[in-house]
């Protein structure tokens, strides 16, 4: 019988599994099991962002809609970056999409081509690279450098991977999964390397307020470009305000570049659903108080885990200075794929495995620490009681 799968396309078929997915299908049924593989926290969305989407859908507001988003959206985002950039802001640069991951297919479409080549930073979440895959241009890996005092991306390593063939950067800071932060002269210094090569910066910018520096955010390519600079961001309502299940995310780009990026929404999703944009507007605009108990939640996670793992004589441990995970090292461990199988298999405990997040990860293992604190607590505690056994 002929392999129907042969017949699709290579991108199609060449799509990577899951590493994180596989672990989670290993331990889903255990009744004491710990999540912290995914990347999102364990509030569910507050009552108040509920209550905007109930009550659109009693309007009766269930048709299609502005594939650009509607304008009280469009127009909240500005005002929203506005107050986190202190800079004007024009709806005309917004666009709503059908979540961050969605926003990243839109910005690879936009900026690369089939046969090209886009620069992803690694580790990285796997999904990044796949998007690009499946686009059909190839992702250029780029490992970071894990020092003692934390990860960091060299401008000498990025600029060596540039072809002629390279039309795009990836650039993820906050970074998923190493909670790297790229400072203000190292923005700079990448946006100058992109201006001299005319590449398009994705910036992805997702984790901006799980910053635990002296300021409210992290440095941002806001703070240094130009109008019609070739830099896309993409962002998502999902970390934030507990929305991950909503899908519902945006882009920011040059205005110009507005029916371009409207078409490739039509041609997509056709727009996202009313009712999930207003729960986005009432999030954007009443949810500052619920946004910074989520931040301040995470940096407590991030010590009691960081605290907790640092007592084991095995576990190298680096301080993330940004979004929500911890990603570290235990010495004797040299297939994180297998261990991450075995750890939530016979302990309850889920992780992610630095195999899931491309080259330079392999030995690592990602933790997300927003989540309650007992939890993680507890995942400290059987993950002591554990690793003297193997």
């Amino acid at each position: 019988m002929t392999n129907l799968v042969d017949r699709l396309s290579p991108e199609a078929r060449n799509a990577p599994e899951s590493g994180i997915v596989e672990v989670f299908n290993a331990g889903r049924e255990r009744q004491d099991l710990i999540p912290l593989w995914a990347g999102e926290g364990d509030l569910p969305t507050p009552d108040f962002i509920c209550q905007a989407a109930a009550q659109s859908l009693a309007r009766g507001e269930t048709f299609y809609t502005y594939q650009r988003g509607i304008p009280p959206l469009r127009e909240a985002l500005a005002e929203y970056h506005e107050d986190l950039y202190g800079r004007p802001f024009s709806p005309e640069r917004f666009f709503v999409t059908g979540s961050g991951m969605q926003s990243i297919q839109l910005a690879v479409q936009a900026s690369s081509r089939p046969g090209g080549e886009v620069i992803v930073p690694t580790p990285a979440w796997p999904n990044i690279s796949a998007a690009v895959e499946i686009h059909g241009a190839k992702a250029v890996s780029v490992p970071m450098r894990s020092t003692e005092d934390g990860w960091r991306l060299h401008l000498e390593d990025v600029e060596a991977a540039i072809t002629p063939r390279t039309t795009a950067l990836f650039l993820n800071s906050p970074c998923n999964p190493t909670g790297w932060v790229a400072g203000k002269e190292v923005l700079q210094d990448f946006l100058d390397l992109a201006r001299r090569h005319k590449l398009w910066i994705i910036a992805d910018e997702i984790y901006a307020l799980f910053y635990y520096g002296d300021d409210r955010r992290s440095p941002s390519f806001y703070d240094i470009i130009e109008e019609d600079d070739q830099v896309i961001f993409v962002n998502s309502m999902s970390k934030n305000w507990a929305m991950t299940g909503w899908r519902i995310g945006w882009i920011s780009a040059p205005a110009g570049l507005g029916q371009v990026i409207e078409n490739l929404i039509q041609y997509s999703t056709s727009g996202v659903p009313s009712f999930s944009q207003w729960a986005a507007v009432t999030a954007l605009k009443e949810g500052k108080a619920f946004l910074q108990e989520q931040v301040q939640r995470a940096r407590t996670g991030r010590d009691t885990v960081v605290n907790g793992l640092r007592r084991l004589n095995r576990v190298q441990v680096t301080v993330p200075d940004g979004a929500f995970y911890l990603f570290f090292r235990i010495d004797g461990v040299a297939d994180t794929r297998q261990f991450a199988l075995d750890l939530v298999r016979q302990t309850g405990v889920g992780l992610a495995p630095g195999t899931a997040f491309g080259r330079g990860g392999e030995d690592y293992l990602r933790l997300c620490f927003a989540r309650r604190q007992d939890h993680l607590e507890e995942a400290v505690r059987r993950i002591s009681a554990w690793l003297p056994k193997i």
